[in-house]
């Protein structure tokens, strides 16, 4: 591939596309042309980059001519439709959806994982669901060590996780119930202000949902472990940014907890925060807007053979979506 490749960013207007585009530029990414692309809708407004602003590009069948890396971030239904035909046109696409992350002939990858992956692409390579992600940080180093085999946990999300008309919601309950107000709920079914919601993503027939069944069904892909076990519950908080899950997890040897600090203390694009007697631990307000994710609280399990309790945090916008999608960009120069 160039050494300065023509970039493309579908869904450039959304949170995770400008993010994107903020990754690029401060990872000085060598990018030899940059295109903007997004619905007709947004199409005409416009953003900066490295000093220049750059109009966002309605998305048409000639939008991939001469691009040789093409991130999207604008949903299933357009990375289905358009991401085979920005391969055709020549890119390689990154794609942020969950519509190819489970397809065998495409890599589920984050390179702090399995990068090797990557190179193994047939020019698609998915971005793992956001809390997947930031949990993997997490647990792949301690997996290396002990050998997982089942976790069980339970997620704390941030409403920007849902877009940013979720974010405006928020803002909206909050203003009301200060003023005395009545609540107005549409994003949501219920009131999520100074709330929780036990809801994420749509129920399956077995009761889970379909955001709980992501860090079982990715995890075992992207570590290359078939039998990996994941039972989770999603929860949805009055969190503007930064997603944070607790885990407890179940190894095939004894967890010795020096070693585990020890190990997660070098793992790449992790850092460890534990030390609950000053009260540091990860917390999403620190996380927000950091590259790297957070790990603390750890504790041998009191109730799991060989088990190991943390809590990690992690900004689901970078690691979990825009900075992620950068780093297999990365890897393909």
């Amino acid at each position: 591939m160039n050494n300065n490749p023509h970039v493309a960013i579908v869904g450039a207007s959304g949170a995770v596309g400008v993010e994107m585009i903020r990754t690029l530029e401060r990872r000085n990414f060598p990018v030899g042309s940059l295109r903007l692309l997004a619905s007709k809708r947004s199409a005409g407004k416009s953003l900066n980059f490295r000093g220049e602003t750059l109009a966002i590009e309605e998305l048409t069948p000639s939008s991939f001519e001469g691009v040789d890396i093409a991130l999207f971030s604008a949903g299933g239904g357009i990375s289905k439709e358009w991401g085979p035909e920005a391969v055709k046109a020549g890119a390689v696409v990154v794609d942020n959806s969950s519509a190819f992350r489970l397809d065998e002939s495409v890599p589920l990858v984050v390179p702090e994982i399995n990068a090797q992956d990557a190179l193994s692409h047939q020019g698609i390579i998915a971005n793992p669901n956001c809390t997947t992600a930031i949990t993997l940080m997490a647990l792949y180093p301690l997996h290396q060590a002990f050998g997982v085999e089942r976790v069980f946990a339970s997620t704390y999300q941030a409403v920007s996780g849902t877009g940013a008309q979720a974010i405006v919601e928020l803002e909206n309950q909050v203003r009301q119930l200060s003023q005395g107000e009545d609540v107005s709920s549409e994003v949501y079914p219920h009131q999520i202000a100074f709330n929780v919601l036990p809801h994420v993503d749509s129920f399956l027939p077995e009761g889970y949902t379909r955001e709980e069944m992501k860090l079982e069904n990715e995890g075992r892909k992207i570590m290359h472990h078939p039998s990996f076990r994941a039972s989770v519950t999603c929860v949805r908080v009055p969190v503007y940014r930064a997603h944070s899950i607790a885990i407890s997890a179940e190894f095939q040897q004894p967890v010795d907890l020096q070693r585990a600090q020890d190990i997660l203390s070098r793992a790449p694009g992790l850092d460890v925060v534990d030390d609950p007697q000053q009260n540091q631990y990860p917390l999403p307000l620190l996380a927000s807007g950091k590259d790297h994710c957070q790990v603390g609280r750890l504790r041998v399990d009191c109730a799991l053979e060989n088990g190991l309790c943390f809590w990690v945090a992690g900004d689901q916008l970078l690691k979990g979506a825009a900075l992620n999608a950068v780093q297999i960009a990365e890897l393909l120069v």
